[in-house]
């Protein structure tokens, strides 16, 4: 049979109609969001943040769906497999989504080809705390004793290549310092080695200077590029070291070839949520701030944190917990 090239031409009339439909009722249905951690941790804060406000500002359904295991690649697998459709997201952090697949092993995903992102959520500077019994009171104090001490001083990290890991082998490299890494099973050990006196120092989330104000710990300084807004009293390591920078980033991305149309639905919503007071406050309350930016933006930083992450990585003999 046939066809008339205006018979094409109505045929992809109708095709574009339809997919002009569904982007316009999009979502009709509640959107499954991915975190791959399990419940409690940082990155299900925020997705229980956002469920709440996407109910209120949008009256949007997210179900949060938790798929941990083997540092965050399960669940990043499942959603960059899921159908591009818009109704599966995924909280993607700096972990599965830039350090990993900064490093030689071989991933069941591509971390940029994989993905549509859509939007930065909320980033979080790290802490460097020390044992209050370490003559450490400033970054230059660490320095100087890690000069005299090669070797001697150790800094607990939530596992090999966790963000606390590679905080302090990048702080080893700006710093050309020989301290040594102890990887622990987790923050909640790693917390408890620095608070015992078992390791000398920890680089870990926000809720670690709690326990400074508490006399536990000793907060030295952020891990930011400038003071922390939530902890303003707390410089930067980059006042000391200029260009040193690391923090937690949460942000979230569809499977690639979900239609651009709901890419753009989907990141003015988000954003639009985040933006609020409310928001702000709740996020603060778990030590992070909200960001939001474009796709493209967020696609860009993505491909910068995998290229710095690279050079962090690339001299470590580790095996991936």
């Amino acid at each position: 049979m046939k066809y008339t090239p205006w018979a094409i031409g109505i045929a992809w009339a109708l095709l574009a109609s339809a997919a002009n439909a569904q982007a316009q009722s999009f979502p009709n249905r509640p959107i499954r969001v991915i975190v791959p951690f399990p419940p409690g941790g940082g990155t299900d804060a925020t997705a229980r943040i956002l469920t709440q406000a996407l109910a209120e500002s949008a009256g949007w359904q997210l179900v949060v769906e938790n798929r941990p295991g083997a540092t965050g690649r399960i669940g990043t697998e499942f959603a960059a497999r899921a159908p591009a459709d818009g109704y599966t997201l995924l909280l993607g952090t700096a972990g599965p989504n830039a350090i990993l697949p900064s490093t030689r092993v071989k991933l069941p995903y591509d971390a940029v080809k994989d993905f549509a992102p859509i939007s930065l959520i909320d980033s979080a500077d790290y802490a460097l705390v020390a044992h209050p019994s370490a003559p450490i009171r400033t970054v230059r104090d660490l320095i100087t004793l890690a000069q005299s001490r090669p070797g001697q001083i150790t800094f607990a990290s939530a596992g090999n290549l966790s963000v606390a890991h590679l905080a302090g082998e990048f702080f080893k490299q700006f710093a050309k310092l020989d301290i040594v890494h102890i990887p622990y099973k987790g923050g909640g050990p790693a917390v408890v080695a620095t608070l015992s006196g078992e390791t000398t120092l920890y680089f870990g989330g926000p809720s670690v200077v709690h326990q400074s104000k508490a006399g536990k710990l000793r907060a030295i300084a952020t891990t930011g590029a400038k003071r922390s807004k939530i902890f303003p009293e707390l410089p930067a390591i980059a006042e000391t070291l200029p260009g040193y920078e690391i923090s937690q980033w949460v942000g979230v991305l569809a499977p690639a070839n979900t239609p651009k149309d709901i890419v753009t639905n989907v990141h003015t919503t988000f954003v639009k949520a985040i933006s609020t007071a409310k928001v702000t406050q709740q996020f603060a309350a778990v030590g992070s701030q909200p960001v939001g930016n474009t796709p493209d933006e967020f696609a860009a930083h993505i491909k910068a944190e995998i290229a710095k992450w690279q050079k962090v990585v690339g001299g470590l003999k580790v095996q991936i917990d």
